[in-house]
């Protein structure tokens, strides 16, 4: 009898909600920050001089190049507008493009997918390079980092990822996509736009936002990503997922 009174009770208790994950972000930014910070421990503990000399000169973007004879050069222009995007110079630059690559890779991961993400960031950076090629053209700079792609997810989620005025905040990756229209009449992405415009110009002009300012920051490259990722990201885009059961507000940005 104890037996048969024990079953029921058993079976109306709920099951046990599923383990929360460490890091609640998608899959492909934590794949591209493992690979950025993989790349950067094997630069930081196995190169130094002549091997860093031979990595930044391989697989970063000069623009110089572009002037060259092709019998002149390698093959290096063919990847490195991409490449130069997973390199990065110290500590405080990888972790700064990390901190800023969580916030706002993260709900544009969820917005389109891995595939698409993937081919978004590809885009992107030959997008920022293109520009800083434009503005430096046959200069002989080195470009590294993946600050113009991350600028480029900050003008995506100009697109969507804010939270429209006088309505319930929901997960950024759920709400409709803006026309660019619609984006300049929103009160918060204007203003969003207008911060990041002026912080990228005082950098131009020679003003740091951040560190000693003793390296070169590439605000035009930073430019390129953000028009990119503003103008073209209805190209990525798809209609978005259904809102989960659970609350999932990890990815509402805010200004």
């Amino acid at each position: 009898m104890n037996e048969h009174s024990v079953e029921p009770q058993a079976a109306m208790e709920p099951p046990a909600p599923p383990p929360s994950p460490i890091f609640n972000l998608p899959r492909p930014v934590l794949a591209a920050l493992a690979l950025l910070g993989l790349i950067y421990a094997v630069q930081s503990l196995f190169l130094s001089g002549n091997g860093l000399d031979w990595l930044f000169f391989n697989f970063g973007f000069i623009p110089l190049r572009y002037i060259t004879p092709l019998s002149e050069q390698g093959p290096q222009l063919l990847w490195t507008p991409i490449t130069y995007s997973f390199l990065h110079g110290s500590i405080e630059h990888i972790v700064f493009n990390g901190l800023w690559l969580m916030a706002f890779g993260t709900p544009v991961a969820r917005r389109i997918g891995a595939f698409r993400f993937v081919t978004f960031w590809v885009l992107s950076a030959i997008a920022s390079a293109a520009l800083h090629a434009a503005l430096n053209w046959g200069e002989a700079t080195l470009l590294i980092g993946a600050s113009g792609v991350v600028s480029g997810l900050m003008g995506a989620a100009c697109r969507f990822a804010f939270p429209p005025e006088q309505r319930i905040a929901r997960p950024a990756h759920l709400n409709a996509r803006l026309s660019m229209l619609e984006a300049f009449r929103s009160r918060t992405v204007v203003a969003f736009i207008l911060f990041w415009f002026v912080g990228n110009l005082l950098i131009a002009v020679g003003v740091p936002l951040i560190g000693d300012g003793s390296q070169a920051i590439a605000w035009d490259a930073h430019i390129g990503g953000f028009i990119f990722g503003f103008v073209l990201f209805g190209l990525f885009d798809r209609e978005p997922p259904e809102e989960p059961l659970t609350s999932e507000t990890s990815d509402i940005l805010q200004s």
